[in-house]
């Protein structure tokens, strides 16, 4: 179902825009974006996701079947189709998506030609936002220009990070750019939040890599810790989020905690 076809509601309060990035794969960037704006649905907060990596994988992971698609966020930004008309529900209620295809992976060299190449996310965003509670944008693992465009359009990032060796590597380098974007184009942009994944209390190094995160980042690091757990890593190949395909198990219950955390730093 479109959303065009949903009736619409204003959210309670002012929309915030959360930038959900890692320059690094595998870290569970697109598993937050999925969990968390489920269970954000289901604290009846409206929500809106925004597919901006070319892997697609939230769109799949809400079950929605890319050769489908007859319009995704490519064709928003590219070639000015509505983005209201590409929004899709996701079954969870109060839920919606902006899906992306492997299209959008020829986006950044198509971008280079466009007027405010930057800000093309911002603009089309913008025009719907505040009909929404959260906009949840699923960037890329890259610092590119489609992740430039995410920087611009967001007023916070949440950072994804997983408990392993080099967790903080190339860190550095996406709050570089941060800065840069803050400092020239973004002047709100702030961190929201960092979040851990894929954390196991039994060994030493999860617990290391804690430590060394917070020292890095401080009040920033939200205290919910995602643990490795079998049924958020199933959950996508089913095409729901976690709350949905196993409710009751570890992974469902600590991002049902992130996401009161969330909402609690408003």
């Amino acid at each position: 179902m479109k959303y065009t076809e949903v009736k619409r509601g204003l959210p309670q309060r002012e929309s915030k825009v959360l930038a959900v990035i890692n320059q690094k794969g595998g870290v569970g960037k697109s598993t937050t974006v999925i969990n968390l704006s489920a269970c954000l649905g289901e604290s009846k907060k409206k929500v809106l996701v925004v597919d901006f990596d070319p892997q697609g994988n939230s769109t799949s992971g809400y079950g929605i079947d890319k050769e489908e698609l007859e319009h995704d966020i490519y064709d928003v930004i590219l070639h000015g189709y509505p983005l209201e008309e590409t929004i899709c529900a996701t079954g969870v209620p109060s839920v919606f998506i902006v899906p992306a295809t492997i299209q959008l992976a020829t986006a950044e060299i198509e971008l280079v030609t466009t007027m405010a190449r930057e800000s093309v996310l911002k603009e089309v965003i913008h025009k719907i936002k505040d009909e929404f509670d959260y906009v949840i944008i699923d960037c890329p693992p890259s610092l590119g220009l489609l992740t430039i465009n995410a920087l611009i359009a967001a007023n916070s990032l949440l950072i994804p990070i997983q408990c392993e060796y080099y967790a903080l590597e190339g860190v550095a380098k996406l709050l570089e750019s941060m800065q840069m974007v803050k400092k020239r184009m973004n002047p709100d942009l702030e961190i929201f939040g960092v979040v851990m994944t894929m954390y196991d209390s039994r060994t030493t190094l999860s617990k290391q890599v804690v430590d060394e995160v917070r020292r890095y980042f401080g009040k920033t690091m939200f205290k919910t810790m995602i643990p490795r757990n079998v049924k958020v890593s199933e959950a996508p190949s089913h095409g729901m989020p976690v709350t949905t395909y196993a409710r009751m198990s570890k992974g469902s219950l600590a991002y049902m905690k992130l996401a009161k955390e969330v909402i609690a730093r408003g």
